[in-house]
């Protein structure tokens, strides 16, 4: 059997941990599937002191992850950290200027610095692996990168956060408020202290980024993604949305077409028999639609120790066996250049609610607004009959450009009878 390849850990947290009792677990499944052992020989982290679920003994420990990367004895450093700038890019940096390949489940390092790491390991004809990074044990980065690489992909879109996903199942399920259900998230572990990275979007937006790279072959645009969270969604809007054949979930979705690429993440209504609609709990989706194979679906667990490990395994066994394709499916140098559309020149359907006063003419100016703009009414719910309480109106409107949907709703917030700024959801069919 062949020489055992070296691999140096960079943070042990859950992933880590999980990663490294994977690798001595299956340790001869994963010799006998690569043709060679995958030994753990250094790690880093922050607290040497910590207990940890793995055991770690005879391994070099390194307080600080960049020296670990630049002088432990390692064919590989697997990057654990996370973010997009500070230690965790300096360590990639350091593995891939000392010539080691590098695994990471870093979706912001690789949505902001992508481009600049694959082109450093191109150059030294080195691996730059990141399954990992987007939704967790989902193989969608192989499935782009290889299974589909003979299609020209049209467009992908996915649940792409599991946090987000709890917190609007839960709220259909229950009927309960979305500061309530994020509180038991926390609580349960679905959500950190701080939530803002994932309930604004901002998680999903960074897969969003590197899933558009890679399914059309531009460079990695994390800016160009239009973000939105789902702190604004009410469980009325669940429950309208229930009653009109609706789901509301949080999707990321990109299409690419002659004018550009359209990245958005944004709560969606779509029908409650699409098969992503019935995707439920912290599990992810992904589907892909390409030309020549059509439609595609992946769904499972979109983090953990369980499922991230076993992507970053996966990884780890690829380099063992000798698999290398480049980062983003093409040599960097022919990626074609990010061209982001604005979310303006979405064309689709619309949902909103409106909060009025019942008093009469609020419907005649609301279609006149509409009419102005030339949006089409698709439904009307109105509920309650009192002049003096507020109401809830909702609308769904056929399809339309989104800014004359914009310059509709500017004109609607205006009313009288308006008593907050209209609430708009956009429907995906």
């Amino acid at each position: 059997m062949a020489e055992a390849l070296k691999i140096a850990v960079a943070g042990l947290g859950t992933v880590g941990a999980g990663v490294v009792s994977l690798l001595a677990s299956q340790g001869d499944l994963i010799a006998m599937r690569c043709g060679r052992p995958v030994t753990v020989t250094a790690v880093s982290a922050r607290d040497r002191t910590r207990n940890r679920d793995c055991d770690i003994s005879g391994m070099a420990w390194y307080d600080n992850a960049v020296d670990m990367a630049r002088e432990a004895d390692c064919d590989l450093v697997v990057e654990l950290i996370g973010g997009s700038e500070g230690i965790a890019k300096e360590a990639c940096e350091a593995a891939l200027d000392a010539g080691r390949h590098v695994v990471t489940a870093n979706k912001a390092l690789i949505a902001v610095h992508g481009a600049e790491l694959a082109r450093r390991a191109e150059a030294k004809g080195l691996a730059l692996n990141y399954e990992a990074a987007v939704a967790g044990g989902i193989p969608i980065i192989k499935a782009l990168r290889e299974g589909l690489a003979g299609n020209q992909i049209l467009s992908v879109q996915g649940i792409l956060n599991g946090t987000c996903n709890y917190i609007l199942s839960t709220m259909r399920d229950t009927g309960r408020a979305y500061a309530d259900v994020l509180a038991e998230a926390q609580h349960l572990g679905y959500a950190e202290a701080d939530p803002t990275f994932d309930v604004d979007g901002i998680d999903a937006a960074h897969k969003l980024a590197i899933l558009a790279a890679l399914a059309f072959g531009r460079d990695v645009d994390f800016d160009g993604v239009h973000i939105e969270g789902i702190g604004r969604i009410a469980a009325a809007d669940i429950q309208y949305a229930e009653e009109l054949g609706y789901r509301v979930k949080l999707l990321g979705m990109a299409s690419d077409s002659e004018d550009g690429v359209m990245q958005r993440v944004h709560p969606v209504l779509v029908p409650a028999d699409a098969p992503i609609a019935g995707v439920e709990g912290v599990f992810n989706a992904v589907v892909t639609e390409g030309d020549a194979v059509g439609t595609s679906v992946l769904e499972g667990r979109g983090a953990g120790a369980g499922p991230t490990a076993s992507a970053v395994v996966g990884d780890v066994m690829d380099i063992a066996a000798g698999r290398m394709a480049p980062v983003f499916g093409v040599p960097v140098d022919r990626l074609k250049p990010a061209s982001s559309l604005p979310i303006g020149h979405r064309h689709g359907a619309y949902y909103v609610r409106l909060r009025v006063f019942d008093r009469p003419g609020v419907i005649a100016g609301v279609t006149a607004a509409l009419r102005d703009e030339n949006v089409s009414m698709e439904s009307i719910i109105q509920r309650g009959r009192d002049p003096n309480e507020p109401v809830d109106v909702v609308l769904t409107l056929h399809e339309t450009d989104e800014a004359r949907m914009t310059r509709a709703l500017d004109r609607i917030g205006q009313l009288d009878a308006v008593i907050e700024p209209p609430h708009m959801i956009r429907i995906e069919r």
